[in-house]
């Protein structure tokens, strides 16, 4: 176990975040996770940062504030968090994100206070956003188990017995043994991502049509300019790094106002603290017009009304049914593992999914056609027989996705 989690920092360090020798790091990290955040400060420190700087965060107290906090406190952001997030984005310093939570932490809680407070930070973070979504500096995103959070993924076991459950599905999940050979298997896993990529930027697509037997019909235009990327990014003085740990999807931009039909969420969605199982979204000209959900509907209608962008999608991205993580037959209650068990869409804020997009401004994004929000949430459409059939710019139609997985000239 201890050179597993030695592997596990080593690979989020050096190979996620690739930092330069100098460079700062900032780890966010839930106060339960503190010892494994000492463990990828260590990493950092030997791989030649000149700090690490860690921002706790922790469950209870943040359900404490929701609940009791006062009124005011939900409309802004102390100047203090604005330096914080926006100066170290500012500076190019490197990001890690250990994600870890109770999935229904914010159960109960009135979504009037949840939306507030994301509108209030999404005005005060905005350099920290641009950045992050421009590739401004190197981020990653990853997990380690909690108990509140193992015991929601393996309820018919202890505490203690949950928690090893889960850190076994997540080794598998990013490819590590114990071995130290985790760098080579990510490399050889990124450069088959880099080769579908390839593949789809070459057919010049300009639309996707999504079909399953759980009700799925959605056609999705993508911009003109559109590129495919995938879990291997670049920043935009040219370093390599990956945004989340594990990935497996290939992604893009579609067209904001091109989206048109049903679409059915095809696992549950964790949002805000609550889980949202059943959704299914009607959109028209891009929009979604109507939203259900059989669990958390309110939540679910309050994602979607954060501001004028959040009604519209940003994202839709490839992940064949046949992968490490959906193959382990688990659901992870957390959209970092989910989300990559299954084609999935977002609606929200756009990538800058187009050719010189990490450059242009948000206007020249918008004038691409590309969404803007201070949201992005990720729900997945993935099935077992999900087709995805794309039609070029000259009008010729090419499979995609045949029974949930790549067809054969993408494997």
């Amino acid at each position: 176990m201890e050179n597993k989690l030695r592997e596990y920092a080593r690979l989020l360090v050096r190979v996620g975040l690739n930092p330069y020798p100098g460079q700062r790091m900032v780890i966010s990290s839930p106060v339960e996770c503190a010892s494994f955040a000492r463990l990828c400060a260590r990493e950092a420190y030997d791989a030649g940062c000149c700090e690490v700087v860690l921002n706790w965060h922790d469950d209870a107290m943040t359900r404490m504030k929701y609940l009791q906090a006062s009124e005011e406190v939900f409309d802004t952001v102390p100047l203090w968090r604005r330096h914080f997030f926006n100066d170290h984005a500012l500076e190019g310093a490197a990001y890690l994100a250990i994600s870890a939570s109770d999935p229904e932490n914010l159960k109960g809680v009135a979504s009037d206070r949840i939306i507030r407070a994301q509108r209030a930070s999404g005005k005060a973070l905005k350099d920290f956003d641009r950045l992050q979504m421009c590739g401004g500096f190197p981020w990653c995103i990853a997990s380690i188990p909690i108990p509140s959070w193992a015991i929601r993924v393996f309820p018919d076991r202890t505490d203690e017995e949950a928690v090893s459950a889960l850190w076994d599905a997540i080794f598998q999940a990013v490819r590590i043994t114990g071995d130290g050979k985790a760098v080579d298997r990510w490399q050889e896993h990124l450069a088959t991502l880099e080769r579908r990529l390839e593949k789809l930027n070459a057919l010049k697509l300009k639309s996707l049509h999504y079909t399953n037997a759980l009700g799925t019909d959605l056609t999705v235009e993508l911009p003109q300019d559109h590129i495919w990327e995938s879990g291997g990014d670049h920043t935009l003085s040219g370093r390599s790094y990956i945004a989340n740990i594990p990935t497996e999807e290939i992604f893009t931009s579609p067209l904001k106002t091109g989206a048109n039909g049903v679409v059915m969420a095809s696992m549950p969605l964790v949002h805000d603290g609550n889980v949202i199982e059943n959704i299914r979204f009607v959109v028209k000209e891009g929009k979604i017009v109507e939203a259900s959900a059989r669990l958390g509907e309110e939540t679910l209608k309050a994602a979607i009304s954060v501001d004028e962008g959040a009604a519209y999608f940003g994202e839709v991205a490839l992940v064949p049914y046949d992968s490490p993580i959906s193959n382990q037959n688990l659901l992870f209650y957390n959209t970092l593992f989910d989300e990559n068990a299954a084609c999935h869409i977002a609606f929200g804020e756009a990538y800058p999914c187009l050719k010189g997009g990490q450059k242009m401004t948000k206007d020249e994004l918008k004038a691409h056609g590309l969404n803007d929000s201070i949201t992005h949430v990720d729900f997945m459409i993935g099935t077992p027989d999900l087709s995805i059939l794309g039609t070029t710019q000259d009008g010729r139609e090419v499979p995609i996705f045949i029974g949930g997985n790549f067809a054969p000239e993408f494997s």
